[in-house]
């Protein structure tokens, strides 16, 4: 019992830091971010921020992945709206798309103000950011569509994701062009006999 308060309590005073650093990210950028402010912030000592999340890049790093999170909650929403796997995943980048644009702290995080210490985050170490929505993703098309391998839907929601990534920090196309581009892509690996029916891209 007393482990348990114990959890809730950290857990609360993580997100309340999380919330300060993300205030802060978002109205002073992220090099105009100091731990002091946030510590101040979020009514903890500077020594307590500094145990929590060792130093200003392992707080960018648990921003980066409470987004995600934050994210992954609309696009497993997207999934479970629709049956069949194209619609499911047009759905679902095109909520990931979107949202990411309106998003105030990954605009923070894209800009040149940010780019030095944040940008890696969903670029060259982009690693944690990638399992997690490879995990959560993988999990929702195992419950909803049983009859898909296993491995087969690891291996697309990987790519979907490293995708979407990319079109989020390097976008190319339209959301709606580029949402239906990995749909198909994740189709037509997951579900080849379905090829031919599979709305195409303009």
């Amino acid at each position: 019992m007393v482990n348990r308060f114990h959890d809730t309590a950290h857990r609360q005073m993580r997100d309340g830091i999380l919330d300060a650093a993300a205030a802060e990210a978002v109205a002073r950028g992220w090099k105009g971010l100091q731990m002091q402010s946030v510590a101040a912030a979020s009514g903890v000592s500077r020594q307590t921020l500094y145990n929590t999340f060792t130093n200003k890049h392992g707080l960018a790093q648990a921003l980066v992945l409470r987004l995600t999170e934050q994210f992954l909650d609309g696009v497993e929403q997207a999934l479970n709206s629709h049956v069949e796997i194209y619609d499911q995943w047009v759905a679902a980048i095109r909520y990931t798309l979107d949202a990411a644009a309106a998003d105030p702290l990954l605009k923070a995080v894209l800009t040149a103000d940010g780019s030095d210490e944040l940008l890696p985050l969903l670029t060259s170490e982009a690693g944690p950011v990638i399992r997690a929505a490879r995990n959560r993703l993988s999990a929702v098309l195992r419950a909803t569509r049983p009859d898909l391998n296993h491995d087969d839907i690891t291996v697309a929601t990987e790519a979907a994701a490293r995708l979407a990534i990319s079109h989020i920090v390097l976008p190319l196309h339209p959301t709606e062009q580029a949402a239906e581009q990995i749909a198909q892509l994740v189709d037509r690996f997951l579900a080849p006999d379905t090829r031919d029916s599979s709305p195409k891209a303009s």
